[in-house]
């Protein structure tokens, strides 16, 4: 059964996940690197600083730049204090001073005091809030885990799915041997952003290993090269293997196009038959090529399905 996990990250684990790209440093209350972030986005608190606090939004990043260090700065020194003690007496999950700018007297004492992390980076405001706001996007992506192979064909990213024995493992094997590049082995694991696009990916524990019976388990980075790994691809097919007695009815011309959903989101499906003598990874290839043609505008099975009709009439 595939799995399905929203969890909200905590400020821990952002901050293990993003400190490289967002620059981030942690200078205060690092008790509290278990709070949860509850909301994708970041807030900067002005307002709140300045005492309204009807609108604030406390269950996000929150983000002192220019504007707020400039703001606390000019207070006098009890009235700050006074704003920042307000400030730290909400459940905010952190808090982010960018352009690495120093800290406020006081920040330190409060933020300590309620186990609020406290981070600097060197990005300028606007850059670090949009930097900010992909990261949590990904983080707070809905996921879930697919039984299946991920394989990248020229840019078209590939589920290759089937019952244990089918021939997945053997199927991928031979498009590595072709120049592709695999993303996962047996599960993948997916996840949607904006609700539009899926990123499959492998477990970091599996990640550019394979198991292949009879073999065992192999690095594929280094028996077929770099180029034959991804770490993630967008999904753009999946490819369902299965037995040619278990199927009713072959599909011989592709007018019916066939979807997979995973998230909520339709990927285009394709059903390929395989009994002895079927290159499993040939079949695959093409289906691909085939996918990637569509994407572009061009159908095959209708173009022939119109050239079939036209001359029909003429007769």
């Amino acid at each position: 059964m595939a799995s399905l996990a929203i969890e909200p990250p905590s400020v821990g684990q952002f901050f293990e996940t993003n400190a490289d790209a967002l620059g981030l440093e942690l200078v205060a209350g690092k008790t509290g690197l278990n709070r949860i972030i509850r909301e994708p986005t970041v807030n900067r608190p002005g307002l709140a600083l300045s005492g309204f606090y009807n609108y604030f939004a406390p269950k996000r990043v929150q983000v002192f730049g220019s504007a707020e260090l400039s703001y606390l700065q000019s207070l006098p020194t009890s009235e700050r204090k006074d704003r920042l003690r307000r400030f730290f007496g909400c459940t905010i999950p952190c808090l982010v001073i960018a352009r690495r700018a120093k800290l406020p007297s006081g920040v330190t004492e409060f933020a300590d005091r309620a186990g609020i992390p406290v981070f600097r980076t060197p990005m300028i405001t606007m850059k670090f809030i949009n930097a900010a706001t992909i990261a949590l996007e990904l983080d707070f992506a809905p996921r879930r885990s697919e039984h299946g192979s991920m394989v990248d064909i020229l840019g078209v990213g590939t589920l290759i799915r089937g019952a244990s024995g089918i021939g997945k493992s053997e199927c991928v094997l031979s498009l590595l041997e072709r120049g592709y590049s695999l993303v996962s082995d047996d599960i993948t694991r997916f996840r949607a952003i904006e609700g539009r696009d899926l990123i499959g990916a492998s477990a970091e524990l599996t990640r550019f290993h394979m198991e292949v019976r009879g073999i065992g388990i192999i690095n594929v980075a280094s028996i077929f090269g770099v180029r034959s790994i991804r770490t993630e691809k967008s999904l753009d097919l999946v490819v369902t293997l299965k037995d040619w007695t278990e199927m009713e009815d072959v599909d011989r011309h592709g007018l019916q196009r066939q979807f997979y959903k995973i998230l909520g989101i339709s990927v285009p499906h394709v059903i390929i038959p395989v009994r002895t003598g079927r290159d499993l990874g040939r079949l695959v290839e093409v289906a691909a090529l085939d996918q990637k043609l569509k994407s572009h505008g061009t159908d095959s099975a209708n173009e022939f399905n119109e050239r079939l009709i036209k001359q029909m009439k003429g007769k």
